[in-house]
């Protein structure tokens, strides 16, 4: 493998981030005018209770943070979908990569989502239209994520979307004041269903 060459494809994917439609969604890359209905699920301590961002005082940090993802595309750095309802053309969240190395053709993908749409299997059917993405366009051999083991809700979206758990790490973060532990899924590309692309459950 040339890990060179690889970097520099992966780089031209997130600049040119595609749009994964699914049944019920429309993954596209987060625009400024997602401003609005962002902030309306960003403020809520209940959607970043277990993730590393704080909840949104205003909706100028809202704005910063799509500024951030915006630059990240420019970069071709890894980088993050907008989860809009198909036929309501409403965000209700994201997801996208924490991180990809390249030379193991492995990432991390993380997500949040409207607590509104909670419990609907959205963010399942979000990620699993990005680990597609993720072994089909990107060519990855491997895809983890994990959650604080205080919010096993997520753990379930891993498991449905064909994920495996791998183990528990304790206290791995330390994140708002306290140490976290978390449960680490993975997939691998053999896992997935090469013939009509969906994942093993």
């Amino acid at each position: 493998m040339n890990s060179g060459r690889d970097q520099t494809s992966f780089r031209y994917c997130f600049r040119h981030m595609p749009e994964l439609t699914t049944d019920r969604l429309l993954l596209r890359p987060v625009r400024l005018s997602d401003a609005r209905e962002m902030f309306t699920y960003s403020c809520d301590p209940e959607v970043s209770r277990y993730v590393l961002w704080e909840p949104h005082r205003s909706i100028a940090d809202t704005y910063e943070a799509i500024f951030e993802l915006r630059r990240q595309y420019r970069r071709g750095e890894p980088a993050t979908f907008a989860i809009v309802l198909r036929h309501e053309r409403i965000m209700i969240g994201t997801i996208g990569f924490m991180w990809l190395n390249a030379a193991s053709r492995s990432a991390e993908i993380g997500y949040s989502l409207s607590r509104r749409y909670w419990n609907c299997g959205y963010m399942t059917e979000a990620l699993t239209a990005v680990l597609g993405f993720a072994f089909q366009t990107l060519h990855l051999h491997r895809v983890e994520a994990q959650h604080d083991i205080q919010n096993p809700a997520s753990g379930r979206v891993m498991q449905k979307a064909g994920m495996r758990l791998e183990g528990t790490l304790r206290d791995r973060l330390y994140m708002k004041g306290r140490f976290v532990t978390v449960c680490v899924y993975s997939i691998l590309q053999n896992d997935l269903n090469q013939e009509d692309g969906h994942v093993y459950l």
